[in-house]
């Protein structure tokens, strides 16, 4: 009997700790879902059909990873189709430029015409086949133009700078990269075409195409943000 006691005296006090330490755990990751949950702010992706799955998808969730909320809006809140575009490195006939096939689908879900970007951290412009009709949106260029005016975090890769030329942001010499066969979107715009896979220029953040996506793109714009949000 008294053996009996001992031992569960001996027992109790690494119960004790063991409980102790998952007590610590718990509440550090209470802490950590607290954290989680406080979002450091929202983030505009526009886009539309034909928008480039690579260059959408990836700063969908690498942002939101970083706490922003990203917020998909599109010309009507709804669901549109992405892309995928590559030249194909094994064609019978080459091809000097991409091929567009059928991606996956994302959902819109916030219209351009209903956007406040006064309550946004930062604007991210994505590429693909999309950009080419979307410049035309007079809701969507109030939107960017408020980003430029008030020199907020812009990220913009490969097509997306159609949007930024069309807006305005490329004036007075401003320097940025994108996929080469719109580089005459910046310099037709007043920017400077630099051939470079990242370009930081100020707010404004470039990448060439997602395969840039390697470089220090997506630090740069989330350290722009905070940098921002400072009082």
């Amino acid at each position: 009997m008294n053996n009996h006691h001992r031992s569960r005296r001996q027992v109790y006090p690494w119960l004790a700790a063991a409980l102790a330490v998952l007590g610590l755990l718990a509440g550090s990751l209470s802490a950590a879902e607290s954290q989680l949950g406080q979002k450091r702010g929202k983030v505009l992706m526009p886009i539309g059909d034909a928008t480039e799955a690579m260059d959408t998808l990836y700063p969908f969730f690498r942002l939101a990873e970083e706490g922003y909320e990203v917020v998909v809006a599109g010309p009507e809140a709804r669901k549109y189709h992405m892309v995928l575009h590559e030249v194909p490195p094994n064609s019978d006939v080459p091809w000097d430029i991409t091929r567009e096939m059928p991606g996956y689908h994302i959902q819109a879900v916030a219209a351009f015409r209903d956007v406040k970007p006064e309550e946004y951290a930062g604007l991210f412009l994505s590429g693909g086949r999309a950009p080419e009709y979307l410049r035309y949106d007079k809701d969507l260029m109030r939107i960017t133009q408020h980003f430029v005016k008030e020199n907020k975090p812009i990220a913009v890769v490969c097509h997306g700078i159609e949007i930024l030329a069309a807006a305005g942001g490329l004036q007075g010499g401003r320097r940025a990269t994108t996929v080469a066969k719109c580089a005459l979107d910046i310099t037709q715009t007043g920017g400077v075409y630099v051939n470079e896979p990242f370009v930081v220029d100020g707010n404004l953040v470039s990448a060439g195409t997602w395969h840039n996506y390697d470089t220090p793109f997506f630090k740069t714009f989330v350290q722009k943000m905070r940098e921002f949000a400072k009082p």
